[in-house]
């Protein structure tokens, strides 16, 4: 019989459906299931690594697990990227350009514009999706950084989170860095990890290995044949530098030497193996205003010892990164699966000048951009042996960004090779056999979005065309398959457009346009450098003079690109940025009233009340006694902590390191009411007053601490966390004592109030803006 026309609940249904089951037929919709013979594919990126800094492409750093992937893999050499991290994230999972992914800069802002929405649009298919589509099983780990900080606290929209963008499972860190020993909050899936207090031994890169470990084996224990995507995003390298002290101890003594001998180190075996024909010139020191790096000879013998301490960490963690390989190599051997295993590895964007000069033990102080009073400290003297440890946030001077990005010119940031080329290397036994003769390297011109395509058509898979009922976004990114099959292909890429921060750039078959902007400086073609790529990798000679047709060619591609890509509006220093932000974000500080047991609060939603601005923090007590945290807001990178300890009310303030304990004495019986106090001055201080009352008048002033330089930018980075100082503590001698140190008496609540600020709103949006750069 057929289904009345009334009926509902049926549509779409293909078996037959009669008033019982004898007169009617099952149906089941087709469930998706990969292809026999499908490959696993594991794509590894790290944050902030240039182009030399592993064995395949010239480092000292001992690499063995990628020097096994090179060995009988395809390596890259021309291989480019964004200047930063989200938008390189962007194009990657989408294989769109970054701008029209919506990422022209990092996720730490919202201004308003469709290049700039740092979200993903719903009509954006994202690798995971295609890839789930075809019957694989997804898993996201570690760095994330495409969803806008302000929507990282709960109760805000998901949909640029991993397993809202086809994730089976995500584990690891939403923002653009973390602690690699206590980090500020990571997330399980679609949700907060609850850990408050992390093991001795904690490491970070060693965590999320062992969730990557744990999926793969979950995964064959339930189903031994269902391919999967493993998107491994380590939170490495970017800063803080952090590394175990037995990783670090390998490295002792190794960069005595200066950043100048190991760059010529480094060109020397990029040319003996191949990587650049005979007769490339690597790029002389940086040397223009803001990039320049001295010779290591001029440098006085502490500068050198500790700038070599630096080196030594950072080595330690690129180790620290093979070794995390090369544990998940060694999984997917154990389950014979390593044959058909496509894997990936590369970076999202060149080493990064962000450690300024002279480098820095006081990580966010460094990234303070904005004019500051004269005696503001930008680093913290400590015991170098502290370096690298959980106690610093430390990153190493540019010199060494410079070595990293051999042979290249300039840093992160900038559309110059040095910002842009990195090292890309890509193994599968059983589909990418080299002919004999060929020696793995490639010179074709590739691009971030071409790993999209490339991942698909190697396992012989094809997207969906549509997602969530709608059209889905043409790629941009061409497939490199057949290039990694026969060295002798040109290249499918042809042009591609760059973009941030007003940097700009544009290639063409060889030739390569690049701007360095100066900040309020015209955006016209006088900044054009034009560059002949295949004679010139390096990018030394300027010879737009010489070919002024090409350089104008080109400059009217970039044009025409920027407008098919919603490159513009470009920014010009207003209103654009990672610190514009929408106005309802304005409710983000408004007072709140935090019960105790309550999660950490968000990093993000925790700055908003307190940066740049005068606050008040009331602790209400319900009884008399206890001792323990009362309210606790950042990390041994800069915070504060409010605490009784033997009956005695304290304030501890981490000044980027720098530490400041203040004792009110003695807490009175009857005491209901601990106010702690916070005024904003104008030059960018805070003067603290600790105040005692009994709940029914103003609390009594009984300490103070004036003068104190403000933590702004990305500082705190722990959030608020009421009754406990957790994860992160602020006070290291507090920490060694105590603990998280729990309240143990009886509390009420704690309310922050914000206050005004002590800037004008233009003024607080470009400190903002120029503060959180850091986040990419």
């Amino acid at each position: 019989m057929s289904i009345p026309e009334h009926a509902r609940g049926y549509d779409g249904f293909e078996g037959a459906v009669g008033r019982t089951s004898a007169e009617s037929t099952p149906w089941w919709p087709e469930e998706p299931t990969a292809p026999a013979g499908a490959p696993n594919i594991i794509v590894v990126l790290l944050d902030d690594m240039g182009y030399s800094d592993i064995g395949p492409f010239g480092s000292e750093i001992d690499t063995p697990n990628l020097d096994r992937l090179a060995e009988h893999g395809v390596r890259l050499q021309n291989y480019h990227t964004t200047p930063v991290c989200s938008p390189a994230r962007a194009a990657l999972l989408t294989g769109l350009n970054p701008h029209r992914a919506g990422y022209g800069s990092v996720a730490n802002g919202d201004p308003g514009y469709p290049g700039l929405r740092l979200e993903l649009a719903d009509d954006v298919l994202s690798l995971p999706e295609a890839l789930r589509a075809n019957g694989y099983a997804t898993y996201a780990i570690g760095k994330w950084h495409l969803a806008r900080d302000a929507n990282l606290a709960p109760g805000r929209t998901r949909d640029s989170w991993p397993l809202q963008r086809g994730f089976d499972r995500y584990y690891g860190s939403l923002e653009g860095l973390n602690s690699f020993f206590h980090p500020n909050q990571l997330t399980v899936d679609n949700g907060p990890s609850p850990v408050e207090e992390y093991p001795e031994g904690y490491y970070l890169t060693d965590d999320l290995t062992d969730q990557a470990v744990e999926r793969i084996k979950e995964l064959r224990s339930h189903d031994p044949e269902k391919p999967f995507f493993l998107y491994f995003a380590h939170v490495a390298m970017h800063g803080p530098l952090q590394a175990k002290a037995e990783d670090i101890e390998k490295y002792r003594g190794k960069y005595a030497e200066g950043w100048d001998a190991l760059r010529e180190r480094r060109f020397a075996k990029q040319l003996a193996d191949g990587l650049f024909p005979e007769g490339t010139r690597q790029a002389p020191p940086n040397a223009e205003p803001g990039f320049e790096v001295p010779a290591w000879d001029e440098l006085s013998d502490e500068e050198r010892d500790r700038f070599a301490r630096y080196q030594e960490v950072y080595a330690a963690m690129v180790d620290s990164v093979d070794q995390s390989l090369g544990r998940i190599l060694d999984t997917v051997e154990a389950l014979g699966e390593l044959d058909n295993t496509i894997v990936v590895f590369t970076s999202d964007n060149g080493g990064t000048a962000e450690g300024g000069p002279a480098g820095t033990r006081s990580y966010f102080s460094q990234f303070v951009h904005h004019p500051v009073p004269a005696d503001w400290e930008r680093d913290v003297a400590h015991d170098p042996a502290l370096i690298g440890s959980a106690k610093l946030g430390v990153h190493y001077p540019r010199g060494w960004a410079q070595t990293s990005n051999t042979p290249f010119r300039f840093y992160k940031g900038q559309t110059f090779a040095g910002g842009v080329r990195v090292p890309f290397i890509v193994s599968w036994p059983a589909g990418l056999q080299r002919e004999d003769g060929d020696d793995g390297i490639r010179d074709q011109y590739g691009y971030v979005t071409d790993v999209f395509p490339t991942i698909l058509e190697l396992a012989g898979l094809q997207a969906p065309a549509r997602r969530g009922g709608r059209d889905a976004q043409d790629r941009d990114g061409v497939s490199l398959a057949e290039v990694l099959r026969k060295k002798e292909l040109a290249s499918p890429h042809t042009e591609q457009y760059a973009e941030f921060g007003g940097h700009r750039g544009y290639y063409k078959d060889g030739w390569k346009l690049n701007t360095l902007h100066k900040p309020g400086a015209a955006f016209d073609d006088t900044e054009w450098q034009l560059f002949d790529t295949r004679t010139d990798p390096t990018e030394l000679d300027d010879v737009s003079e010489r070919f002024p047709d090409v350089a104008r060619e080109l400059a009217e591609a970039w044009e025409h690109a920027a407008w098919r890509n919603t490159v513009f509006p470009l920014q010009t220093g207003r209103g654009l940025g990672p610190g514009a932000r929408r106005p309802s974000d304005e409710r983000f500080s408004r007072p709140v009233r935090i019960l105790p047991g309550s999660p950490v609060l968000e990093r993000h939603r925790s700055a908003a009340l307190v940066q740049y601005r005068s606050f008040t923090v009331d602790v209400e007590l319900a009884d008399d006694g206890g001792d323990g945290v009362l309210t606790a807001h950042g990390d041994p990178q800069g915070g504060y902590v409010l605490y009784l300890e033997d009956g005695r009310v304290r304030f501890g303030y981490n000044q980027y390191g720098r530490t400041t304990v203040i004792d009110g004495g003695d807490v009175p019986a009857g005491t209901r009411r601990i106010r702690l106090q916070a005024r904003s001055t104008a030059k960018l201080q805070w003067d603290f007053t600790i105040g005692l009352g009994d709940g029914r008048g103003e609390p009594a002033a009984v300490a103070q601490l004036p003068g104190r330089f403000q933590l702004v930018g990305l500082s705190p980075w722990t959030g608020i966390s009421v009754g406990r100082d957790a994860r992160g503590p602020v006070l290291w001698d507090l920490y060694e004592r105590r603990g998280a140190f729990p309240f143990n008496g009886e509390l009420d609540a704690v309310t922050y109030t914000p206050g005004p600020f002590s800037f004008g709103p233009e003024q607080i949006q470009a400190i903002r803006r120029e503060a959180e750069l850091i986040a990419d």
